[in-house]
């Protein structure tokens, strides 16, 4: 056994004078020092890594089998699902894993929301993580379109439409981005190659550069408290801190666990989820003729398609919409610096934030409801919800609720400023 454990050792010394093996896992994992007092919330970091690896691991069985080709590509799908062994297996995992990933990726972003970790020194990491869900946005876009069914050739051709209504370049954009007039063979091969290469090395990009980020300036707490600030001054380490690994590897195993346990049992009992994993109308192959009686997008995207339809068209054009659609996701990036309490975490912030945090929250819920309720072909609900004034309570509400949206992030530099905060601890409070 002890030579068995001295060629090992023999081994890591070989690599570590070549490649930085053992100084790499010390400052990552064995020696990087987390706050003690990481709670529920901070499994989902850790859980979005799985899916990603789930989705890429997934993916990459499906090509296997899947034919990017406008004549073939539903039968090929059929193929997996019906013929090929445990196709069917994977194909779920990885549509139920593209939900769940949005599902992670928002409590994720919950949780920066609700402890301040968007705040200096952080801002860097914020960055990266808002570039994660844009990258991860349009991989999920360009994904949509590959089963070829009903819903994801008209959906796509209701986005990619959205694009030409962009002044001066929008027909031309939108043509460029199709490859063709219309969403055709053209559009399915380069969403493909866009949705197996280009965009995941884009997201482990950026995954990579995240986590460089968080190591080089630590995990923020419940508390907002910096734990560099207060280290042992016989061995240097943070006394509120305690090595990542193997305590909080552990940890998250039991969030892991948790994950798979409800993530099997939608994938055995229910994938479609009602049609908001997977649309019944994507069980029909894409027709060109045949517009589908109501489109919308998948429930991921539906707050901020509940915001473009929230905007009426100008001057002919939709481009208002698709501006503010857009606006939507851009100024999460500004946020780090809308933000002007004098603490980070919600524990100490004061009613102000909290009331707005909460109005904001239900806000991006309803809106979410709103875009993905049932609609015709031109965004309208008038059979959902009563006419006020000729028009739909359904935009009232979506229109109320985007500024309610807005209203969260343009009004915090004042309310953030006049908000009542407690103090916040020296130490971590548990």
């Amino acid at each position: 056994m002890s030579r068995i454990v001295a060629a090992g050792q023999g081994l890591v010394d070989w690599v570590d004078e070549r490649f930085p093996l053992v100084s790499t896992w010390k400052y990552h994992m064995s020696e990087y020092y987390a706050p003690k007092n990481f709670n529920f919330w901070y499994y989902f970091g850790s859980l979005a890594m799985i899916v990603l690896v789930l989705q890429i691991v997934t993916g990459i069985f499906l090509t296997m089998n899947y034919k990017p080709d406008a004549l073939t590509a539903f039968g090929s799908v059929e193929y997996i699902m019906r013929d090929v062994s445990g196709g069917w297996f994977i194909r779920y995992m990885h549509s139920t894993g593209a939900s769940m990933f949005f599902v992670v990726v928002y409590l994720h972003m919950m949780r920066a929301l609700l402890y301040g970790s968007y705040r200096k020194p952080r801002e860097l990491l914020w960055i990266f993580g808002c570039m994660i869900y844009l990258a991860l946005m349009a991989e999920a876009f360009m994904g949509y379109l590959l089963p070829w069914g009903q819903m994801s050739y008209w959906g796509a051709q209701v986005i990619v439409n959205l694009f030409s209504s962009v002044p001066f370049i929008g027909p031309e954009l939108s043509v460029w981005i199709r490859g063709d007039f219309l969403v055709s063979d053209a559009t399915l091969n380069r969403f493909f190659a866009l949705h197996v290469i280009a965009l995941p090395l884009v997201l482990v990009g950026l995954v990579f550069l995240h986590l460089v980020a968080l190591h080089e300036v630590g995990s923020n707490n419940p508390d907002g408290i910096e734990i560099k600030k207060n280290k042992d001054p016989v061995t240097g380490k943070p006394v509120d801190g305690i090595p990542f690994f193997p305590y909080y590897i552990v940890k998250d195993l039991i969030g892991i666990v948790v994950f798979f346990i409800v993530f099997f049992a939608i994938l055995f009992f229910g994938p479609e989820m009602g049609g908001y994993f997977l649309e019944y109308n994507n069980f029909l192959p894409a027709d060109p003729l045949q517009t589908p009686a109501h489109i919308a997008p998948v429930w991921y995207f539906t707050p901020f398609y509940a915001m473009l339809r929230a905007v009426p068209a100008m001057f002919g054009s939709q481009f208002a919409g698709v501006a503010v659609m857009g606006a939507g996701v851009i100024i999460l990036f500004f946020l780090p610096w809308l933000d002007k309490s004098p603490v980070k975490s919600i524990r100490y912030k004061g009613p102000i934030f909290r009331a707005a945090l909460a109005i904001f929250v239900v806000s991006f819920l309803v809106l979410g409801y709103l875009g993905v309720a049932t609609t015709d072909v031109w965004g309208r609900m008038p059979e959902v919800l009563p006419i006020i004034g000729g028009v739909e309570v359904a935009t009232i509400a979506s229109r109320l609720l985007t500024l309610a949206y807005f209203a969260f992030f343009l009004a915090m530099p004042w309310y953030s400023r006049i908000d009542k905060c407690k103090p916040e601890p020296e130490r971590l409070t548990g």
